[in-house]
């Protein structure tokens, strides 16, 4: 009799342990690289390119920080640019849950960029401090290389690029809740694959597996009684 009690317990918390830990690693963010094709006006006419850009956010106190990072260049100069003579800068379009935009901003190149070379952006670093829970996007806006004291070019996507981040904010105080929108099957939104949908889904999981626990105690409990 004592056996099957202690059984019956290690079952019980196993169940609730393991639908503890679903929910645990439920992702609070989803990025993705997404390519953005910059038309850029320069000193020199008219440039442009196409390049791959990821956006990430990381928790820090009551906000996060954004960074964005470039893997290709996106103008270059007819001259060569001496070291830290050029410092990158941009802004992050939000939406979903927050309106208005991110500003980012990069460090000085730590080398000489060799005349008609593409410009490498590296990673821009800003602030994201939200008013409001619920889902916020954070999509490529327009990009400045200041570069010899000037705004030597000014570039904006013209492809319409998809967000690079989707951050489920929660935890703000008085900011209420936004549900994510309806999946109505139509094209023009973005997969429901992202960190609710995934929090929903891996709930289910948790209460299965404790619904499965408490099976296992009522079949346990009624051998006993037999």
């Amino acid at each position: 009799m004592p056996n099957r009690r202690r059984t019956t317990a290690a079952l019980t918390a196993a169940a609730a342990m393991t639908g503890a830990a679903v929910l645990a690693y439920a992702p609070a963010a989803q990025a993705a690289v997404v390519d953005v094709n910059y038309a850029c006006e320069t000193k020199i006419g008219p440039k442009g390119a196409v390049s791959p850009v990821d956006i990430k956010a990381v928790k820090s106190g009551n906000g996060y920080t954004i960074t964005m990072s470039f893997e290709k260049g996106v103008s270059d100069s007819p001259i060569e640019l001496p070291k830290g003579v050029m410092t990158p800068r941009a802004e992050l379009v939000l939406g979903g849950a927050a309106s208005g935009t991110v500003k980012v901003k990069g460090t000085p190149n730590t080398a000489a960029i060799p005349p008609d070379t593409p410009i490498a952006i590296g990673t821009l670093t800003g602030t994201f401090t939200p008013k409001k829970n619920g889902k916020v996007t954070f999509t490529a806006g327009t990009l400045i290389v200041h570069a010899l004291g000037m705004d030597a070019a000014t570039c904006t996507p013209k492809n319409n690029p998809k967000p690079s981040l989707e951050l489920q904010v929660s935890g703000v105080s008085g900011g209420g809740d936004t549900p994510p929108p309806a999946d109505e099957g139509s094209g023009g939104e973005l997969p429901k694959t992202g960190p609710l949908d995934s929090a929903v889904a891996l709930g289910t999981l948790g209460g299965t597996v404790l619904l499965t626990g408490a099976a296992g105690v009522l079949w346990l409990t009624r051998r006993t009684a037999r």
